[in-house]
């Protein structure tokens, strides 16, 4: 059956077709979409045209945005929403705005005793409910890796998060997940990391204890190493991964894995050191 949004799909991705070679350097720019099948990078490559032709971009002086960057850029906000139901996830903001360094951010809290405390804290990125995400850009440049950090996807992940109102932690679950696995398995978690730093404040935790913030943050740094430290998510909290593999319908564990079996690069670096 013909249907209109699909004939405006196809126009759009034959009029800003990407160069072959250009999305050959974002993928190798990329550690984190090492691994996706060749229906799944297509996917993504179909998908980072959609978003780039949806969002706007905003460079501050400072910020040299190139075809490459905002390509890069691109994949790795589509990476979440590869195996979603194609969807308007990213409904209710139209731009992301690029500074050039980390950028103070006037914050406002009213304590228990109604008293309001006002001060400025430095941000390497932000996501305002009905308003832009605003990204650093160094801390999008060193994002990508392996490594349990990925500042698109941190931000982003606010965003799905704000889907159904102010942030909280809890995205709309797909219709097969429930409410009280999602709940008991994140809480748990946020609670075993916030009595850890309870205890001591310069505990080594095993995420980034950024996510004992407050429920939203923890739902947002747990996103980030779903995609870019899996092993390590899975290892302090298997319960969470399992709640964020049924939401984000993926499993890069797996996909890390079976590199670490399958690529000679992947399984001399999982190699543990030998003494000489």
């Amino acid at each position: 059956m013909w249907s209109l949004r699909a004939w405006r799909r196809q126009r759009i991705l034959a009029r800003l077709a990407v160069d072959p070679q250009l999305w050959r350097e974002v993928l190798g720019s990329l550690p984190i979409l090492d691994g996706l099948s060749a229906e799944e990078t297509e996917r993504l490559r179909e998908r980072c045209v959609l978003f780039l032709h949806a969002k706007r971009l905003t460079a501050l002086p400072g910020v040299e945005l190139d075809g490459f960057a905002r390509l890069r850029l691109a994949a790795q906000a589509e990476l979440p929403l590869l195996n979603l139901p194609e969807f308007d996830w990213y409904r209710g903001f139209h731009e992301l705005v690029l500074y050039p360094d980390d950028f103070l951010s006037p914050q406002k809290h009213r304590d228990a005793a109604g008293v309001v405390h006002e001060w400025d804290a430095e941000r390497s990125g932000e996501a305002w409910h009905q308003g832009p995400v605003i990204l650093a850009w160094p801390g999008v440049a060193a994002s990508g890796e392996w490594d349990g950090y990925n500042l698109a996807i941190h931000e982003l992940a606010h965003k799905l998060d704000m889907l159904n109102g102010e942030a909280d932690g809890l995205p709309p679950l797909h219709a097969d997940m429930r409410v009280q696995d999602w709940a008991a398995a994140l809480q748990a978690a946020y609670d075993d990391l916030d009595a850890r730093l309870e205890t001591d404040p310069d505990a080594e935790t095993p995420i980034d204890p950024y996510a004992a913030e407050d429920p939203a943050e923890f739902f947002a740094v747990t996103s980030e190493y779903f995609f870019s430290a899996p092993d390590l998510l899975v290892e302090a909290y298997p319960a969470v991964y399992d709640q964020l593999a049924a939401f984000y319908r993926q499993d890069p564990l797996a996909r890390l894995q079976r590199l670490q079996v399958e690529d000679p690069q992947y399984r001399a670096a999982a190699q543990p050191a030998t003494k000489s």
